[in-house]
């Protein structure tokens, strides 16, 4: 009821957002921490903030996601929180015995000016990390960037102290990824060893977030990279950045520590994302692709094809992540879809320039935008003033299809009121399909529902 008040008149904001179309950093950071087998984030700043974080991974996985905090009281938001984390430290490691400890640092802690690097070492000098164990750190501050910039952070900082080089380069390819569902990083794997490519994907939240149900509860599910592998992708002869904004600053972490060269990708969603990802693979390994991965892409094709008259011409508003948003408005193309308002609460100059070389010629009229006051209000007013007929994005996009009667695919993060996303891929060219069907599907729902008595198909 209350978006019927959105008004069409677009009026430029500067220091106003309304209905984000993005979440803080720390919830990046808990998700790329997940992907260290035996790891256990920690959230340095308040118990709400730990509690909002984990609640949200918890229902866009509809799994338990475990984290500790280092609980600021007053005293910690006045004096300082390095006492509450050395002691926090200390009992995680010998109450829940893991391997890792992630610590993320949130708005208070940022704000109050707490140094992660210098309270992890007092906290080894201490002797509160066992031998074997280790803490890691990123800082995270929620009042800049977006969940996307935290991953990215807590993803470099895997790169950067974990990372190692004897100087002997070991048989396999890194790959940093992007933020991505367990299904996709589960099908990047599947895709390598499809083409005989021994790789090191990390983070990796495959069997972490989508574990089976087996009856018992496993704080430490067996999924996650392990230290080991970790460590050796110092010796990698190459590491693939699997998005600009949330892969890249792994990989020139690497780069620049242990001298990895790198090459920097989309994620990828839809068709020619895909090829590129796959020749970069196989060039870098010295390997071809097979023939099982071409015929996945000519099924996928075979669908284009069929399908075309209803992808064709029709105008589509998305939102979301940038390193999700620009891989899927290439596939959108490919599609012959018109891809006409198009929204990203992360900041980065490299997305509005990515978008606009895409769309060039075929839709140059496109809205774009990206940062603090790109949200959904403005998404909406968008739609109001030139409507569209479909939206793609996360579970907050209902509240604008209902009111404005359009069909809504969704995609990516958090999807709140839907199954599916953490189970089956995106990437790839069977995730290709997938994200085809579903748009066709919502489409021909409405043809349905649309249709005249005497133009009501059986056969669509």
């Amino acid at each position: 009821m209350l978006l019927r008040h959105t008004t069409p008149d677009v009026m430029e904001r500067q220091a106003l957002t309304i209905n984000p179309a993005k979440t803080c950093q720390p919830i990046g950071a808990m998700y790329a921490a997940l992907g260290i087998h035996g790891c256990l984030p920690h959230s340095h700043g308040s118990q709400g903030c730990c509690s909002y974080h984990r609640s949200t991974l918890t229902r866009h996985y509809k799994e338990p996601v475990m984290a500790a905090t280092s609980s600021f009281t007053e005293g910690a938001s006045v004096f300082g929180g390095q006492a509450n984390l050395v002691q926090a430290i200390n009992n995680i490691f010998t109450v829940y015995e893991p391997d890792v400890i992630a610590v993320h640092s949130t708005c208070l802690s940022e704000t109050i000016g707490d140094d992660l690097q210098q309270i992890c070492k007092k906290a080894s000098d201490d002797g509160k990390i066992p031998e074997g164990k280790h803490v890691i750190y990123a800082p995270t501050p929620s009042f800049v960037g977006s969940h996307v910039t935290g991953y990215a952070n807590m993803a470099q900082a895997m790169a950067e102290q974990f990372a190692e080089s004897n100087g002997e380069k070991l048989n396999q390819i890194n790959i940093a990824a992007g933020w991505m569902e367990p299904s996709d990083m589960r099908e990047i794997k599947r895709i390598a060893k499809e083409m005989g490519v021994t790789i090191r994907l990390f983070p990796d939240t495959s069997d972490v977030l989508d574990a089976p149900q087996t009856g018992k509860h496993v704080f430490y599910p067996k999924g996650g990279i392990s230290v080991d592998d970790l460590k050796s992708t110092g010796d990698s002869t190459f590491t693939i950045a699997l998005g600009c904004f949330s892969g890249e600053p792994a990989a020139i972490a690497l780069d620049k520590k242990c001298k990895v060269p790198f090459q920097t990708e989309d994620i990828p969603f839809g068709l020619s994302a895909t090829d590129r990802f796959l020749s970069t693979l196989s060039k870098a390994a010295g390997v071809k692709i097979p023939e099982s991965l071409a015929d996945e892409r000519g099924r996928l094709l075979d669908v284009m094809t069929d399908m075309e008259q209803y992808f064709h011409g029709r105008k589509v508003a998305l939102f979301g992540d940038p390193d999700h948003l620009i891989p899927l408005t290439e596939f959108l193309v490919d599609l012959n879809m018109k891809p006409v308002h198009i929204v990203s609460g992360t900041p980065g100059k490299r997305f509005e320039q990515r978008i606009r070389a895409i769309l060039g010629d075929t839709v140059p009229e496109a809205n774009v935008k990206n940062g603090p006051q790109a949200d959904m209000f403005l998404l909406h007013q968008w739609i109001k003033n030139e409507p569209v007929d479909l939206i793609i994005g996360n579970t907050y996009g209902k509240y604008i299809a209902r009111d404005e009667d359009i069909p809504f695919v969704r995609f990516g993060f958090p999807i709140l009121d839907r199954i599916g996303h953490s189970y089956f891929p995106g990437v790839g060219y069977m995730g290709g399909l997938r994200i085809a069907e579903k748009i066709l599907g919502v489409l021909m729902d409405r043809q349905d529902r649309d249709a005249p008595e005497e133009s009501f198909e059986l056969v669509m």
